[in-house]
C-alpha cells in the first residue's frame, strides 16, 4: 500500500526530477494510445495521469486499460469528477480544491466518491488542489463554479499550500489551467516549496523545456504537461532520454 507515494518520496529524497504526462479522455483518441504511448516511454516521463473536467467513467476506464498495454508507468487519476474513478489504474488524487470555497469540491465530491473507492484497490492520495489565475477563464472555474487566486496575492497562495500540508494533504498540487496563457511564475513555486515539507505538483502552461527547467530550478517536485503535448508531439524529441 501507498507504494506510489512512497516512491515520489524516495526519488525527491535522491534529487531526481520527476514529470507526469497528462491525458484528458475526452481529447485522446483510443486509436492514438500506441503512437503516443511509445514516445512517452521513450521520453523522462515518470507518470501518467489521466483525466479531464467533464469525462465519463466508461471513457476513462477504455482509456486507461489500453494505456496500460503499452507502458509499465505508474497511471494515476486526475479525476473532475466522481465518474471518473476506475479501478484499472493504480493510484488516485484525491483532489481538494482548496483555492476555491465551493463546499462540493472541498469534500462533498469526496463524500460522494467513497462508495466507489472502498471496493478497488486504488491508492488514494490526499492532494490539495490549488488553481491560479492566468489569464484566462478555464475549465475547473466552469465546471466547480470557484475564482482561481490571483498570481500576484502570493501570500495567500502559500498560506493556501501550507493550510493545505497542516490538514493532512499529502500532495500540494498548483495549478495555472489547461491551456494557461503562461506557467505559474518562479517566485511562486520557489516561495510554496519553502513554506512545504510535503512534495509540490505544478502544472499547467509549460510548453518547452526551458519552462519545464524552470519550474524545477525553482522548487517543483513533480511538472505535468498536457496541452503542451496535444498541440506539439516534437515536444517528447526534446525529453527523450
Amino acid at each position: 500500500m501507498n507504494s506510489i507515494y512512497r516512491n515520489i518520496q524516495a526519488s525527491i529524497k535522491n534529487g531526481e526530477k520527476l514529470l507526469a504526462v497528462l491525458i484528458d479522455p475526452d481529447k485522446f483518441s483510443i486509436e492514438k494510445v500506441s503512437g503516443f504511448i511509445e514516445k512517452v516511454n521513450q521520453s523522462q516521463a515518470t507518470h501518467i495521469f489521466v483525466g479531464g473536467s467533464t469525462v465519463n467513467e466508461q471513457d476513462t476506464e477504455i482509456l486507461v486499460i489500453e494505456i496500460k498495454k503499452h507502458t509499465n508507468l505508474p497511471i494515476i487519476l486526475f479525476p473532475g469528477d466522481v465518474t471518473q474513478i476506475t479501478n484499472k489504474a493504480h493510484a488516485l488524487l484525491f483532489l481538494s480544491l482548496i483555492s476555491g470555497r465551493n463546499p462540493e469540491y472541498l469534500i462533498g465530491k469526496h463524500v460522494e466518491a467513497i462508495s466507489k473507492i472502498k471496493n478497488t484497490n486504488l491508492e488514494v492520495i490526499p492532494t490539495g488542489y490549488i488553481l491560479i489565475e492566468n489569464g484566462k477563464e478555464t475549465a475547473v472555474e466552469k465546471v466547480t463554479g470557484t475564482k482561481p487566486i490571483p498570481r500576484e496575492q502570493i501570500q495567500e497562495i502559500i498560506d493556501t499550500a501550507k493550510a493545505g500540508e497542516l490538514l493532512g494533504m499529502k500532495l500540494i498540487y498548483l495549478e495555472a489551467g489547461s491551456g494557461a496563457k503562461a506557467p505559474i511564475t518562479n517566485q511562486i513555486i520557489s516561495l510554496v516549496k519553502q513554506a512545504l515539507v510535503i512534495p509540490l505538483i505544478v502544472g499547467g502552461g509549460i510548453r518547452n523545456k526551458e519552462q519545464l527547467e524552470n519550474a524545477y530550478n525553482s522548487g517543483a517536485d513533480l511538472v505535468v504537461i498536457g496541452t503542451a503535448f496535444e498541440e506539439d508531439e516534437s515536444f517528447f524529441e526534446e525529453l527523450r532520454w
